[in-house]
Protein backbone atom coordinates (compact mmCIF):
# COMPACT_ATOMS: atom_id res chain seq x y z
CA UNK A 1 0.00 0.00 0.00
CA UNK A 2 1.00 3.29 -0.89
CA UNK A 3 0.49 6.43 1.83
CA UNK A 4 -0.46 9.49 0.08
CA UNK A 5 0.05 11.98 3.56
CA UNK A 6 3.18 11.99 6.23
CA UNK A 7 1.36 12.69 9.27
CA UNK A 8 3.81 11.01 11.21
CA UNK A 9 7.15 11.04 12.97
CA UNK A 10 10.57 9.25 12.74
CA UNK A 11 11.27 8.26 16.22
CA UNK A 12 13.80 8.27 18.51
CA UNK A 13 16.51 4.89 18.29
CA UNK A 14 15.97 5.02 22.04
CA UNK A 15 11.76 4.15 21.68
CA UNK A 16 10.70 0.29 21.18
CA UNK A 17 11.66 -1.50 17.98
CA UNK A 18 9.78 -4.53 16.71
CA UNK A 19 13.33 -5.41 15.00
CA UNK A 20 17.13 -4.14 14.11
CA UNK A 21 18.62 -4.94 9.99
CA UNK A 22 21.74 -5.97 9.60
CA UNK A 23 23.53 -7.27 6.06
CA UNK A 24 25.82 -9.68 6.68
CA UNK A 25 28.71 -8.95 5.35
CA UNK A 26 30.25 -10.01 2.09
CA UNK A 27 32.04 -7.00 0.54
CA UNK A 28 35.61 -7.97 0.94
CA UNK A 29 37.03 -4.95 -0.21
CA UNK A 30 35.41 -2.61 2.35
CA UNK A 31 37.77 -4.31 4.48
CA UNK A 32 40.67 -5.86 3.05
CA UNK A 33 42.43 -7.30 4.35
CA UNK A 34 40.77 -7.94 7.79
CA UNK A 35 38.00 -8.96 6.44
CA UNK A 36 38.21 -12.26 7.85
CA UNK A 37 37.45 -10.55 11.36
CA UNK A 38 34.31 -8.76 10.33
CA UNK A 39 31.91 -11.72 10.41
CA UNK A 40 32.60 -12.32 14.37
CA UNK A 41 32.01 -8.54 15.04
CA UNK A 42 28.17 -9.34 13.63
CA UNK A 43 28.26 -12.22 16.25
CA UNK A 44 28.93 -10.36 18.86
CA UNK A 45 26.69 -7.72 17.81
CA UNK A 46 23.76 -10.25 16.77
CA UNK A 47 24.11 -12.28 19.89
CA UNK A 48 23.92 -9.16 22.07
CA UNK A 49 20.79 -7.81 20.56
CA UNK A 50 18.88 -10.98 19.43
CA UNK A 51 17.67 -11.58 23.16
CA UNK A 52 15.24 -8.19 22.83
CA UNK A 53 14.60 -7.66 19.53
CA UNK A 54 14.17 -9.44 16.14
CA UNK A 55 17.46 -9.67 14.18
CA UNK A 56 16.35 -9.21 10.65
CA UNK A 57 19.45 -9.95 8.83
CA UNK A 58 19.97 -9.61 4.58
CA UNK A 59 21.76 -12.48 3.25
CA UNK A 60 22.40 -12.77 -0.84
CA UNK A 61 20.96 -16.71 -0.66
CA UNK A 62 20.36 -19.83 0.66
CA UNK A 63 24.70 -19.92 0.91
CA UNK A 64 24.93 -16.89 2.38
CA UNK A 65 22.52 -18.33 4.76
CA UNK A 66 24.42 -20.67 5.72
CA UNK A 67 27.48 -19.18 6.26
CA UNK A 68 25.90 -17.07 8.81
CA UNK A 69 24.13 -19.65 10.78
CA UNK A 70 28.14 -21.46 10.91
CA UNK A 71 29.53 -18.41 12.35
CA UNK A 72 26.91 -17.53 14.44
CA UNK A 73 26.44 -21.25 16.12
CA UNK A 74 30.39 -21.14 16.60
CA UNK A 75 30.09 -17.69 18.40
CA UNK A 76 27.67 -18.98 21.11
CA UNK A 77 24.32 -18.98 19.83
CA UNK A 78 21.99 -22.08 20.14
CA UNK A 79 21.58 -24.07 17.02
CA UNK A 80 17.81 -22.68 16.76
CA UNK A 81 19.27 -18.89 16.74
CA UNK A 82 16.34 -17.67 18.74
CA UNK A 83 15.81 -14.01 17.35
CA UNK A 84 17.30 -14.54 14.10
CA UNK A 85 15.60 -14.25 11.50
CA UNK A 86 16.88 -14.86 7.85
CA UNK A 87 15.82 -12.69 4.75
CA UNK A 88 17.38 -13.36 1.23
CA UNK A 89 18.05 -10.15 -0.61
CA UNK A 90 21.09 -9.36 -2.34
CA UNK A 91 23.01 -6.42 -1.49
CA UNK A 92 25.94 -4.62 -2.48
CA UNK A 93 27.30 -3.96 0.98
CA UNK A 94 26.06 -4.13 4.54
CA UNK A 95 25.57 -0.84 5.74
CA UNK A 96 21.78 -1.41 6.45
CA UNK A 97 21.70 2.04 8.20
CA UNK A 98 21.82 3.96 5.05
CA UNK A 99 19.71 2.11 2.06
CA UNK A 100 17.01 1.13 4.63
CA UNK A 101 13.75 2.59 4.83
CA UNK A 102 13.44 5.29 7.15
CA UNK A 103 10.45 4.23 9.74
CA UNK A 104 7.98 6.56 10.88
CA UNK A 105 5.47 6.13 13.77
CA UNK A 106 2.07 8.00 14.43
CA UNK A 107 1.61 8.83 17.38
CA UNK A 108 -2.42 9.43 19.69
CA UNK A 109 -3.20 12.12 21.82
CA UNK A 110 -0.83 11.16 24.59
CA UNK A 111 2.07 10.69 22.32
CA UNK A 112 1.69 6.81 22.83
CA UNK A 113 2.60 4.92 19.05
CA UNK A 114 -0.52 4.11 17.65
CA UNK A 115 -0.51 0.33 16.73
CA UNK A 116 -0.29 -0.63 12.53
CA UNK A 117 -0.02 3.45 12.27
CA UNK A 118 3.76 3.68 10.67
CA UNK A 119 5.28 3.52 6.99
CA UNK A 120 8.94 2.80 5.56
CA UNK A 121 9.78 5.77 4.35
CA UNK A 122 11.78 5.03 0.90
CA UNK A 123 14.68 7.30 -0.14
CA UNK A 124 16.80 6.80 -3.02
CA UNK A 125 20.42 5.71 -2.02
CA UNK A 126 22.92 6.50 -4.79
CA UNK A 127 26.06 5.14 -2.82
CA UNK A 128 26.74 8.06 -0.62
CA UNK A 129 27.05 10.19 -4.28
CA UNK A 130 30.95 8.06 -4.00
CA UNK A 131 30.43 4.53 -5.08
CA UNK A 132 29.21 2.96 -8.26
CA UNK A 133 27.83 -0.46 -7.20
CA UNK A 134 24.96 0.53 -5.28
CA UNK A 135 21.91 -0.62 -7.62
CA UNK A 136 21.07 -3.90 -5.05
CA UNK A 137 21.83 -1.69 -1.73
CA UNK A 138 19.01 0.53 -3.66
CA UNK A 139 16.54 -2.62 -4.51
CA UNK A 140 16.47 -3.96 -0.93
CA UNK A 141 14.47 -1.34 0.68
CA UNK A 142 11.32 -1.62 -2.08
CA UNK A 143 11.87 -5.38 -1.93
CA UNK A 144 11.49 -5.82 1.64
CA UNK A 145 8.67 -3.33 1.79
CA UNK A 146 7.21 -5.35 -0.42
CA UNK A 147 7.83 -8.70 1.00
CA UNK A 148 6.60 -7.84 4.86
CA UNK A 149 3.46 -5.26 3.83
CA UNK A 150 5.21 -2.18 4.75
CA UNK A 151 2.46 1.22 4.00
CA UNK A 152 5.37 2.92 2.18
CA UNK A 153 5.99 6.47 1.03
CA UNK A 154 8.14 7.33 -1.47
CA UNK A 155 10.28 10.27 -0.33
CA UNK A 156 10.38 13.14 -3.26
CA UNK A 157 10.98 16.62 -3.10
CA UNK A 158 9.74 19.14 -6.22
CA UNK A 159 8.67 16.25 -8.27
CA UNK A 160 12.41 14.00 -7.90
CA UNK A 161 13.77 11.10 -5.61
CA UNK A 162 14.96 12.23 -2.58
CA UNK A 163 18.27 10.96 -1.69
CA UNK A 164 19.36 10.66 2.28
CA UNK A 165 20.25 8.04 4.11
CA UNK A 166 19.59 6.96 7.36
CA UNK A 167 23.29 7.74 9.24
CA UNK A 168 22.55 11.52 8.16
CA UNK A 169 19.92 12.69 10.11
CA UNK A 170 19.30 11.60 13.94
CA UNK A 171 15.95 12.35 15.22
CA UNK A 172 14.33 13.08 18.89
CA UNK A 173 10.87 11.81 17.76
CA UNK A 174 9.34 14.76 19.17
CA UNK A 175 10.27 17.01 16.03
CA UNK A 176 13.47 17.89 16.28
CA UNK A 177 16.56 16.37 13.80
CA UNK A 178 20.34 16.83 13.96
CA UNK A 179 22.05 16.63 9.86
CA UNK A 180 25.20 18.47 8.78
CA UNK A 181 26.33 20.98 6.02
CA UNK A 182 28.78 19.21 4.90
CA UNK A 183 26.52 16.01 4.24
CA UNK A 184 23.06 17.69 2.36
CA UNK A 185 24.91 21.77 1.22
CA UNK A 186 28.14 20.89 -0.19
CA UNK A 187 27.55 22.30 -3.78
CA UNK A 188 30.29 20.04 -5.13
CA UNK A 189 31.36 17.25 -3.60
CA UNK A 190 29.39 13.78 -2.90
CA UNK A 191 26.10 15.53 -4.06
CA UNK A 192 22.99 14.32 -3.35
CA UNK A 193 20.34 16.13 -4.31
CA UNK A 194 21.72 18.93 -6.71
CA UNK A 195 20.13 21.82 -6.50
CA UNK A 196 18.32 21.68 -3.16
CA UNK A 197 18.83 24.20 -0.01
CA UNK A 198 18.33 24.84 2.77
CA UNK A 199 14.89 25.66 2.87
CA UNK A 200 14.10 22.54 0.68
CA UNK A 201 15.56 20.04 3.00
CA UNK A 202 13.86 21.64 6.03
CA UNK A 203 10.37 21.41 4.06
CA UNK A 204 11.30 17.68 3.14
CA UNK A 205 12.00 16.60 6.63
CA UNK A 206 8.79 18.40 7.99
CA UNK A 207 7.03 16.26 5.74
CA UNK A 208 8.59 13.00 5.18
CA UNK A 209 9.70 12.89 9.13
CA UNK A 210 7.14 15.11 10.80
CA UNK A 211 10.35 17.04 12.14
CA UNK A 212 9.30 20.86 10.92
CA UNK A 213 12.76 21.97 13.74
CA UNK A 214 16.18 20.98 12.25
CA UNK A 215 19.44 22.07 13.61
CA UNK A 216 22.52 22.18 11.27
CA UNK A 217 25.75 21.51 12.58
CA UNK A 218 28.76 22.10 9.89
CA UNK A 219 31.34 19.37 9.27
CA UNK A 220 31.64 15.72 10.25
CA UNK A 221 34.85 14.03 11.03
CA UNK A 222 37.95 13.31 9.37
CA UNK A 223 38.24 9.62 7.40
CA UNK A 224 34.08 9.51 7.25
CA UNK A 225 33.95 8.62 3.39
CA UNK A 226 29.94 9.45 3.68
CA UNK A 227 30.99 13.23 3.87
CA UNK A 228 29.14 14.59 6.76
CA UNK A 229 27.19 11.75 8.50
CA UNK A 230 26.00 13.13 12.20
CA UNK A 231 25.93 9.97 13.82
CA UNK A 232 29.39 9.94 13.53
CA UNK A 233 30.12 12.93 16.38
CA UNK A 234 26.37 13.95 17.67
CA UNK A 235 23.53 11.93 19.14
CA UNK A 236 20.09 12.66 21.30
CA UNK A 237 20.32 10.38 23.90
CA UNK A 238 17.08 11.54 25.60
CA UNK A 239 14.26 13.76 25.61
CA UNK A 240 16.22 17.47 25.48
CA UNK A 241 19.57 15.50 25.54
CA UNK A 242 22.51 15.67 22.97
CA UNK A 243 25.20 14.09 23.15
CA UNK A 244 28.75 15.37 21.28
CA UNK A 245 32.42 14.24 20.38
CA UNK A 246 34.78 16.74 21.79
CA UNK A 247 38.66 16.67 20.46
CA UNK A 248 40.56 18.61 22.95
CA UNK A 249 43.81 18.38 21.31
CA UNK A 250 44.19 21.53 19.03
CA UNK A 251 46.92 19.75 16.64
CA UNK A 252 43.64 17.21 15.56
CA UNK A 253 42.05 18.09 12.62
CA UNK A 254 38.50 17.38 14.09
CA UNK A 255 39.43 20.04 16.99
CA UNK A 256 38.25 22.56 15.23
CA UNK A 257 34.88 21.40 13.51
CA UNK A 258 33.71 19.71 16.96
CA UNK A 259 34.15 23.10 18.44
CA UNK A 260 32.23 24.90 16.20
CA UNK A 261 29.58 22.12 16.27
CA UNK A 262 29.00 22.50 20.04
CA UNK A 263 28.71 26.23 19.53
CA UNK A 264 25.93 25.69 17.20
CA UNK A 265 24.09 23.43 19.61
CA UNK A 266 24.67 25.90 22.89
CA UNK A 267 22.70 28.21 20.33
CA UNK A 268 19.89 25.76 19.17
CA UNK A 269 16.78 25.76 20.29
CA UNK A 270 14.15 22.18 20.36
CA UNK A 271 10.64 22.12 18.89
CA UNK A 272 9.38 22.87 21.89
CA UNK A 273 11.29 26.46 22.22
CA UNK A 274 13.80 24.80 24.95
CA UNK A 275 17.41 24.97 24.93
CA UNK A 276 19.24 21.30 25.08
CA UNK A 277 21.06 19.73 27.29
CA UNK A 278 24.95 19.14 25.84
CA UNK A 279 26.75 15.64 26.80
CA UNK A 280 30.76 15.55 26.01
CA UNK A 281 32.25 12.50 24.77
CA UNK A 282 35.57 11.93 23.98
CA UNK A 283 36.93 10.96 20.89
CA UNK A 284 39.67 8.21 21.16
CA UNK A 285 43.21 8.76 19.77
CA UNK A 286 43.27 9.04 15.85
CA UNK A 287 43.17 5.61 14.32
CA UNK A 288 45.21 4.86 10.84
CA UNK A 289 45.73 2.23 8.61
CA UNK A 290 48.18 2.20 5.44
CA UNK A 291 48.38 5.85 5.59
CA UNK A 292 44.45 6.47 6.23
CA UNK A 293 42.82 8.26 8.87
CA UNK A 294 39.79 6.30 9.78
CA UNK A 295 36.55 7.92 11.36
CA UNK A 296 37.03 6.41 14.90
CA UNK A 297 33.99 7.47 17.14
CA UNK A 298 32.18 6.43 20.48
CA UNK A 299 29.56 8.19 19.00
CA UNK A 300 28.46 5.58 16.35
CA UNK A 301 26.54 3.70 19.27
CA UNK A 302 23.27 1.60 18.82
CA UNK A 303 20.14 1.90 21.03
CA UNK A 304 18.37 -1.39 21.52
CA UNK A 305 15.58 -2.43 23.47
CA UNK A 306 17.60 -3.33 26.88
CA UNK A 307 21.51 -3.00 25.64
CA UNK A 308 23.46 -0.16 23.92
CA UNK A 309 26.76 -1.30 21.90
CA UNK A 310 28.97 1.27 21.81
CA UNK A 311 32.33 0.62 19.59
CA UNK A 312 35.76 0.59 21.61
CA UNK A 313 39.13 0.62 20.19
CA UNK A 314 41.67 -0.73 22.44
CA UNK A 315 41.84 2.75 23.60
CA UNK A 316 42.62 4.28 26.99
CA UNK A 317 39.41 6.32 26.61
CA UNK A 318 37.29 3.44 25.96
CA UNK A 319 36.06 3.13 29.51
CA UNK A 320 35.21 7.15 30.29
CA UNK A 321 32.99 6.61 26.76
CA UNK A 322 31.55 3.52 28.14
CA UNK A 323 30.79 4.95 31.71
CA UNK A 324 29.47 8.05 29.95
CA UNK A 325 27.18 6.99 27.65
CA UNK A 326 25.84 4.39 30.63
CA UNK A 327 25.17 7.70 32.47
CA UNK A 328 22.79 8.47 29.27
CA UNK A 329 20.77 4.83 29.33
CA UNK A 330 20.50 3.79 32.98
CA UNK A 331 17.90 1.44 32.05
CA UNK A 332 19.98 -0.63 29.54
CA UNK A 333 23.71 -2.55 29.62
CA UNK A 334 25.84 -0.86 27.87
CA UNK A 335 28.41 -3.35 25.97
CA UNK A 336 31.63 -2.21 23.98
CA UNK A 337 32.26 -3.71 20.72
CA UNK A 338 35.53 -4.10 19.07
CA UNK A 339 35.47 -2.19 16.12
CA UNK A 340 38.98 -0.97 15.14
CA UNK A 341 38.94 -3.53 12.23
CA UNK A 342 34.86 -2.47 11.53
CA UNK A 343 36.75 1.04 11.21
CA UNK A 344 38.58 0.28 8.17
CA UNK A 345 35.32 0.15 6.50
CA UNK A 346 34.77 3.57 7.17
CA UNK A 347 31.82 2.65 9.45
CA UNK A 348 31.02 2.02 12.57
CA UNK A 349 28.14 -0.01 14.75
CA UNK A 350 25.58 2.19 14.35
CA UNK A 351 26.09 2.53 10.31
CA UNK A 352 25.72 -1.64 10.50
CA UNK A 353 22.43 -1.49 12.21
CA UNK A 354 18.75 0.06 11.10
CA UNK A 355 15.88 -0.23 13.94
CA UNK A 356 12.24 -0.83 13.44
CA UNK A 357 10.38 0.68 15.52
CA UNK A 358 7.00 -0.92 16.69
CA UNK A 359 3.96 0.26 14.85
CA UNK A 360 4.48 -1.04 11.43
CA UNK A 361 2.01 -2.41 10.08
CA UNK A 362 3.42 -5.70 8.65
CA UNK A 363 1.32 -8.74 7.14
CA UNK A 364 4.49 -11.43 8.03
Amino acid sequence: MTATSADRVLPAEWEPHRAVWLGWPTKVSDWSPKFGAIPWVYAEMIRRLASSEEVRLLVDDHRGETRARNVLMRAGMAPELHGVRFVHQPTDRSWTRDFMPFFTVQRGGSGAVVPGGGQAVICGFTGWARYDDHTLDNAAAPACAERFGWDVLVAEHAGRRLVLEGGGVDSDGAGTVLVTEEWLLDPHVQVRNPGMNRADYEAAFGKLFGAFNTIWLGRGVAGDDTHGHVDDFCRFVGPGRILICREPDGRDVNHRHLEENRERLEDAVLADGSRPEIVDLPMPEPLHFDGMRLPASYANFYIGNTVVLVPTFNDPKDSDALGIIAECFPGRQVVGIHAVDLALGFGGVHCLTHEQPEGIPERE
